[in-house]
């Protein structure tokens, strides 16, 4: 992922069109303006647009050992932070990616991160990361189903890409568990200057 159930979407006027070749793909985008309006709930989470709010939360956690095997390291500081916050911000408005905030209904607690990006694409990308002290509940996977019925929902698309380290056995199995199945093996240098081995796991749309 690059750099780091009811659904509520934004407000969109219906739009009727037909349903063939680039009017699907034009449908799709319209579809997917104003991402930072739209808040995914689950039983026990709240998936929402991630904002400049929660900038210190995501400084303070996202560093290792739960990035260790993350594209990205951490954040250089609190600035730079918010600035790349507000790009995605700027993205989400257009359509290009939804990346969200993932809390606990019950106290608003912030856990960490998930998204999907290149939505524009027939194969966007998923991932995200979990706080350590929120590992061992299942949080992941419970954000990740919501993801994908929302992309499920939402979207027209091919497959979902969800590319990680060989070695990153939690990540492997929240792609599993969506019945992602491993589509190429690879090996890849980090933004941070690590060689990892690399499996990519394609996940496809649900029958309707």
């Amino acid at each position: 992922m690059k750099k780091w159930f009811s659904l509520e979407h934004a407000a969109i006027d219906e739009f009727v069109m037909q349903s063939d070749g680039a009017d699907m793909k034009e449908k799709q985008l319209f579809q997917c303006k104003n991402l930072h309006l739209i808040k995914i709930q689950t039983e026990r989470l709240l998936l929402e647009p991630v904002t400049i709010q929660y900038a210190e939360q995501i400084l303070l956690e996202y560093r290792d050992p739960v990035i260790q095997y993350m594209n990205y390291g951490p954040p250089e500081g609190l600035e730079i932070l918010q600035s790349r916050i507000k790009s995605r911000e700027v993205e989400m408005k257009e359509g290009a990616q939804l990346f969200t905030a993932v809390t606990l209904k019950k106290t608003g607690e912030f856990i960490g991160c998930f998204g999907l990006e290149n939505l524009d694409n027939n194969s966007p990308e998923m991932g995200g990361w979990l706080k350590f002290a929120a590992h061992g509940n299942h949080y992941g996977q419970e954000a990740a189903a919501a993801l994908k019925k929302w992309a499920d929902g939402s979207l027209r698309y091919n497959y979902i890409i969800w590319p990680c380290a060989a070695v990153n056995i939690p990540s492997r199995k929240l792609a599993e568990s969506l019945g992602g199945k491993i589509q190429k093996k690879y090996e890849k240098i980090t933004a941070r200057g690590t060689l990892w081995p690399f499996v990519e796991y394609w996940i496809f749309k649900n029958p309707e």
